[in-house]
């Protein structure tokens, strides 16, 4: 039977294994590239590790698809059952855009701002127009903490669609702030 498995679908176990030794190879490229970016702009680590589960988990789902193709799953029931997850996806996507462009957003923040941990920097927004103190960058938020000591939380997306002037690099973190957010 084993025998008969490995005769049959040799091309398919082929295909298989390179696909999976290239996703590895291809994770590990970018996960040394994201810890490289990471150090070289002296960002948090928790934040570098975040973006790395991110696209490692975008590899994963591309190997999937690639599977799927080496095998040659038949698409009419293919379609079937990607139509269906597709529906329950779109409606939990729908009801949870907010969460999914926060992520996003802080996916952007990390790569390309120039603000990092123990900045102040002033958003301009109706809400609140005062500088600010960067405390914790997050996958979906901000940490801020104004000079009088409130403490705000400042979703990513919006930080995209604002305007943002970076104050003071560096301007550091007190022993009185609670980095245990």
């Amino acid at each position: 039977m084993t025998k008969e498995f490995l005769t049959n679908y040799q091309s398919e176990l082929l295909g298989t294994l390179i696909c999976i030794v290239v996703i590895l190879f291809l994770r590990f490229v970018s996960v040394k590239a994201i810890n490289r970016i990471g150090k070289l702009r002296d960002i948090n680590a928790i934040r570098t590790k975040l973006v790395s589960k991110y696209v490692s988990f975008a590899l994963v789902v591309v190997g999937a698809i690639v599977m799927i193709f080496i095998w040659g799953v038949d698409f009419k029931e293919l379609g079937l059952v990607m139509s269906s997850v597709f529906a329950v996806i779109g409606v939990a996507l729908f009801a949870s855009w907010s969460i999914l462009s926060n992520v996003t957003a802080g996916i952007i923040l990390f790569f390309w701002y120039p603000f990092k941990i123990g900045d102040r920097i002033k958003v301009h927004d109706s809400e609140f127009s005062e500088e600010v103190l960067i405390l914790d960058i997050a996958a979906f938020h901000m940490h801020l903490q104004k000079d009088n000591g409130e403490l705000l939380t400042y979703p990513n997306n919006l930080l995209l669609q604002k305007g943002v002037v970076l104050v003071e690099k560096n301007a550091g973190l007190s022993d009185t702030i609670d980095h245990d957010l």
